[in-house]
């Protein structure tokens, strides 16, 4: 089973700023057998009027919209609802690829015995230069380890869609990326294959979730709580595992480079 056709999901809420050099990014990828599903998450910039051209320009840019804000993970979900790929792969509007990423995942999805990669990725400033950090992926991430603390940078993870059909992001605020990945290893019953090459760059603005790290540990608490349906109890204990696999095992994943 070949896989070929990637299906790009793209959430986008007032990212003028940004959102042209998201798409460029892709654009810019040696793989070129895409589609680009754009849903604007009503915005009242230029975002529209931007990747409106974009898809006169390229017909695999394609842009839906929501009547009114609905949040990341109804977006994505009406996205990939829409797409036909083989593969399903996510990109914010405000973050980047490198120009081999798709090629190299594709790479990884055709040649192992796995149904969801990902890779290790680099932060860059709000205004776009590197901050010399560079967060490793695992070379091998089971449902039990992603349990403890989300692995998977959504920007550089990839799920073979014809083995696993489409999954979607359960309905909550925020993390529902996490809750994805879960719920896409689960399915597969096989571990997900980390590429240590960095393949992305994630933007880190100031009005960010992940600036806020009282905000994080609420948000991860109904990852367990409501997103996977735990008791208080559980969700708890939980939490706790989770604080200690961030503080004291995940964070050695995260590098200094100069």
């Amino acid at each position: 089973m070949s896989l070929n056709l990637v299906s790009i999901i793209m959430p986008m809420y007032n990212s003028e700023a940004y959102v042209l050099e998201a798409v460029e990014s892709i654009l810019f990828q040696t793989h070129n057998n895409w589609e680009l599903i754009v849903v604007d998450d009503g915005s009242t910039d230029t975002s529209i009027e931007i990747v409106t051209k974009l898809t006169i320009e390229d017909k695999r840019v394609k842009l839906l919209k929501n009547s009114e804000n609905l949040g990341a993970a109804k977006s994505r979900n009406k996205a990939i609802e829409a797409s036909k790929g083989d593969v399903i792969a996510f990109l914010d509007a405000d973050d980047l690829w490198l120009p081999h990423k798709l090629e190299t995942q594709l790479y990884v999805l055709n040649n192992n015995q796995t149904d969801v990669c990902f890779s290790s990725y680099e932060q860059i400033s709000e205004n776009g230069e590197k901050r010399g950090v560079l967060i490793e992926a695992l070379p091998e991430l089971s449902y039990k380890k992603l349990l403890k603390s989300n692995y998977i940078g959504n920007l550089t993870g990839m799920y073979n869609a014809k083995s696993l059909g489409k999954v979607i992001s359960p309905n909550l605020r925020k993390r529902q990326d996490w809750l994805l990945w879960l719920n896409a290893i689960k399915k597969s019953n096989k571990p997900a294959i980390g590429i240590k090459e960095p393949l992305a760059l994630y933007r880190v603005r100031e009005d960010s979730m992940s600036s806020n790290k009282v905000s994080l540990v609420k948000h991860n608490y109904w990852v367990y709580k409501k997103g996977l349906g735990y008791s208080t109890i559980k969700s708890v204990f939980s939490m706790l595992v989770f604080l200690k696999e961030h503080f004291f095992v995940k964070s050695k994943l995260i590098k200094k480079i100069f």
